[in-house]
């Protein structure tokens, strides 16, 4: 039985992804570190343990975690008071109509900030309880550490749980964590495989009660 719907925010509910990588690469730009095409590519998707650890192993890093971590969201306000935040296509009815409905919260690998800032800008703060970011546990996505904390969180079962993602490594943390997975293709601009989700849709239009029914047929 469908009971708590577990959203991702970056590519997902706003075409935030490049923004992402872009304000880790302000950051590194800052201390005269270029960020690579490959570990440009490695931030979708991936939380912020996995991505320090990654651009350490690569070399060349002089800032601790904490301090990139806080360095990159200053540099993603300033993009998003920029640019703006471009939002995906029914993402904004999705997460009201569902969180009326379900349990609902949202599990990132982004900061807890910067999470806070977008859900903000999106207008759907109040939608959520509270939310699950990147300091909420030591490991992030592919792992499926977030989003079983989020099923214990709201004392219900995975098996009851769908995740709306847009990344290969969260499809993957999803699966692994044991829930159904609805992964969308209008924020993923990199491309990544999304074959492991069990449905794929183009926007958050398309997530209605009967893809529901079909991931939940006892609902």
């Amino acid at each position: 039985m469908l009971r708590a719907v577990l959203f991702d925010l970056d590519g997902t509910l706003a075409d935030t992804e490049r923004q992402n990588a872009e304000s880790v690469a302000r950051a590194l730009a800052a201390r005269g570190r270029p960020l690579s095409d490959e570990e440009r590519h490695f931030v979708i998707g991936h939380g912020w343990n996995e991505i320090y650890h990654h651009l350490v192993g690569n070399g060349g890093i002089t800032l601790g975690f904490h301090e990139l971590v806080e360095a990159a969201a200053h540099a993603r306000a300033e993009l998003v008071a920029a640019e703006g935040l471009d939002v995906l296509p029914g993402a904004v009815e999705a997460v009201r109509r569902l969180s009326k409905r379900y349990l609902s919260t949202v599990v990132s690998g982004s900061s807890r900030g910067e999470v806070e800032m977008c859900l903000r800008a999106l207008g759907v703060l109040d939608c959520f309880p509270w939310f699950i970011g990147a300091e909420d546990t030591s490991r992030g996505k592919p792992s499926p550490d977030g989003y079983l904390l989020a099923a214990t969180r709201l004392a219900v079962a995975p098996a009851d749980c769908l995740v709306v993602e847009d990344s290969t490594a969260g499809i993957r943390a999803a699966r692994a964590a044991g829930m159904r997975c609805v992964a969308v293709r209008a924020g993923n601009f990199a491309h990544q495989p999304q074959d492991e989700a069990d449905v794929v849709l183009d926007t958050l239009e398309r997530l209605d009660d009967g893809v529901l029914a079909r991931l939940f047929p006892s609902d």
